[in-house]
């Protein structure tokens, strides 16, 4: 545990310091913890800060204090007992405690270098996808999406993904075009390296690069370069090119296509894709897609749910150890499936055995949705959901 920051207080009433969560340019996140074990992250500003930052301070404040969604985290009021503790006259900010840690910490180990599971990339499209949506219908921009501004929260069981940091975040009020930001790099849209006007889009590309490096491991366009040089070679990209390479030539080659390796399912790539295509546009004037006149929803944002609502399912084969992915049909029946499954592994419907997980036989009578609890079949190796199958070659 790190040490308390001078003329903290290990103690206050009957909260108690446990640790330092995070350090920012000008501010740092604790956390306390009371006596009945509630827990509360304080964001503390420094001794000394800018007029500027003092605005943006009281603006993330101000901003937090009025939104409550699941996908973003929540404001809470500061214990008493906890409030005389600031080093300045600025006002501190607690927030509840998300204990599993940010998506940064997610993306850095090992086993994800080629990119999160396809369950986890999809908690992330729908968990992130909501809460930036809810920030737009509230006219914020967030400006700063990024996997370290990306928290992750267990409730009930299911680890739910949370957007933090507003300190950069604009409210659209005080004017829809905006000029003045410092952010991070490897994240920012376009317009924001030539400090041109901007609007919502700019946190489609943001999310755009994030879902990209979820899905492969990497970031997609240089984010090594500096600023000059990142814009003078993305800015040659094709309207629907969603990455870049740079060949040991200096040549630098675009593609459409998300690369391999990923852990994807065949169905859901060409549909990523598409999204991708959509938020990752150079243009910030069509980036997003066209918006939908009767609900307000932009392209990319349809094209989202389209992916969460597609029904896959994933089957084992157990004679060849392969993983096949097939996209069932609203009303499609277990026969249907079976015969897809013949077409591609050649295992003729006679001689199939289809069973969960669990060992469980599937009902020939039912519906092939059976198998499927919650939409898209998150897991391949979940265990005890029962909505995986396996496909067994039955001696004749």
């Amino acid at each position: 545990m790190e040490k308390p920051p001078f003329r903290q207080n290990q103690c206050c009433g009957d909260w108690e310091l446990k640790e330092r969560l995070g350090m920012g340019g000008f501010a740092h996140v604790y956390l306390y913890q009371h006596v009945t074990n509630e827990k509360l992250a304080v964001k503390m500003c420094r001794l000394e800060l800018t007029p500027r930052n003092g605005e943006r301070w009281g603006r993330e404040i101000q901003i937090m204090k009025k939104l409550n969604h699941i996908n973003v985290v929540t404001a809470r009021d500061v214990p008493e007992e906890i409030a005389h503790i600031a080093l300045n006259d600025l006002p501190l900010l607690a927030m509840e405690y998300c204990s599993r840690g940010d998506l940064r910490k997610v993306l850095s180990k090992p086993e994800n270098c080629c990119g999160l599971k396809e369950s986890e990339v999809l908690s992330l499209l729908s968990d992130v996808g909501s809460g930036i949506q809810y920030l737009h219908e509230n006219k914020i921009i967030h400006r700063d999406l990024k996997p370290e501004n990306i928290v992750l929260q267990d409730i009930n069981g299911k680890l739910v993904h949370k957007i933090i940091d507003l300190g950069y975040a604009k409210d659209l009020d005080q004017g829809s075009l905006c000029t003045s930001f410092v952010g991070t790099l490897q994240y920012l849209a376009p317009e924001l390296f030539e400090n041109k006007p901007y609007t919502v889009t700019v946190d489609y590309w943001s999310f755009g690069t994030m879902v990209f490096e979820c899905s492969c491991g990497f970031r997609p366009f240089f984010h090594n370069l500096q600023p000059v040089q990142w814009v003078s070679k993305v800015r040659n990209k094709g309207p629907k090119d969603i990455m870049a390479v740079e060949e040991p030539t200096g040549e630098v080659k675009f593609s459409k296509h998300l690369p391999n390796p990923n852990n994807l399912s065949r169905p859901l790539l060409e549909p990523m894709e598409e999204l991708l295509q959509l938020m990752l546009k150079w243009d910030p004037v069509h980036r997003g897609g066209k918006v939908n006149t009767e609900n307000k929803k932009p392209q990319c944002f349809e094209v989202l749910e389209q992916i969460l609502s597609m029904k896959v399912v994933h089957i084992l084969n157990m004679v060849t150890a392969q993983v096949h992915s097939f996209q069932l049909t609203p009303d499609e029946t277990l026969y249907s499936l079976q015969k897809r499954i013949e077409a591609e592994t050649k295992i003729e419907v006679v001689n199939q055995e289809l069973l969960q997980e669990t060992g469980v036989s599937l009902d020939p009578r039912k519906p092939a949705a059976q198998c499927v609890l919650d939409g898209v079949v998150r897991d391949i190796y979940r265990q005890g959901v029962g909505n995986i199958l396996c496909c067994q070659c039955v001696p004749q």
